[in-house]
């Protein structure tokens, strides 16, 4: 995150926030992305960003298992079922 960057929100009825626009633009935070909050013992907050990761599984090469598969017809077999 960007250094010097620095803003307020209120936590609402709901308790919900809202991540200020400058904060959002400066640590890169993008809709479908999560915050993971944490206290310490000595009631420090923290928030880390949680990227949402897109084509996690673009990269992998397919392993030939000499047999044709399809995935979006095969997703629900379970070993021994036939």
């Amino acid at each position: 995150m960007s250094r010097g960057v620095e803003d307020e929100t209120t936590v609402n009825d709901s308790y919900s926030v809202t991540v200020p626009a400058a904060v959002r633009r400066a640590a890169d935070i993008e809709a479908g992305d999560k915050l993971r909050w944490r206290v310490d013992e000595d009631g420090t907050l923290s928030i880390e960003i949680v990227k949402q990761r897109y084509g996690a599984f673009s990269e992998l090469e397919p392993v030939n298992i000499g047999e044709t598969t399809n995935a979006a017809e095969d997703h629900d077999f379970v070993a021994g079922d036939h």
